[in-house]
């Protein structure tokens, strides 16, 4: 059985009392270990589609099971706690808290599940040591470079073991060389840790380091 299937699903959303669609009936299959990149034209509905295999937006119509379970069905409450079990999220600006060490940042999720502090602060210290920042803990974001932050955002989403990973232009705002730091990261997170990912790139030599690549236009998936 895949670990991600999406049938049929719609996404509109209200723009005064016009609606304006954004996906149109897409469907889609993801094997567990997959990498699959993510492309299309601003607008296409790349965001949008991540945020529904995430749990953060709801279809319209149509069903989105992640795991087993069909998320587009849940309550916003078990919504938030299926995805702090089951979601990595990736985004394009880090979203690391300024005041917050690298180990503060990466140790926010656990909050959400019940884990004493010490396991806490040792399973941060592991994710950070996967991105190969074991040195930088007690730094605060503004004493990182971009690609740092981007590497604490990763421990972050990976610190809870999720069961998918989404990354959205995880390189976007990147210099080239860190951003193919941070697409070597994810190679490897795929490959040794045989997680899952979704990425969303607007870069043809990004998405080259996925297994598949799918292109999304007006609302429709084409290989």
């Amino acid at each position: 059985m895949a670990l991600v299937t999406v049938t049929n699903v719609h996404k509109e959303y209200r723009r005064d009392t016009q609606a304006v669609p954004v996906l149109a009936g897409l469907s889609l299959e993801i094997e567990a270990g997959d990498f699959v990149g993510l492309m299309g034209p601003s607008g296409s509905g790349k965001t949008t589609l991540l945020n529904l295999i995430g749990g953060i937006d709801q279809p319209t119509s149509g069903d989105v099971t992640v795991n087993g379970d069909a998320i587009g069905r849940m309550k916003a409450k078990d919504l938030a706690r299926w995805r702090s079990r089951h979601i990595g999220y990736i985004f394009q600006l880090y979203n690391l808290i300024p005041v917050l060490t690298a180990l503060q940042n990466v140790e926010l999720p656990l909050l959400l599940v019940k884990m004493s502090a010490k396991e806490r602060i040792e399973r941060a210290k592991v994710a950070l040591g996967i991105v190969g920042l074991s040195d930088r803990l007690g730094h605060y974001p503004r004493q990182l470079s971009g690609g740092q932050e981007q590497r604490v955002a990763i421990a972050r989403a990976i610190v809870s073991d999720p069961t998918l990973l989404l990354a959205d232009e995880p390189t976007g705002d990147l210099d080239r060389k860190s951003g193919e730091e941070i697409l070597e990261l994810l190679e490897r997170l795929n490959r040794e840790f045989k997680k899952t990912i979704i990425m969303v790139t607007h870069d043809p030599h990004a998405a080259e380091r996925a297994h598949r690549v799918l292109h999304l236009d007006k609302g429709v998936l084409s290989n």
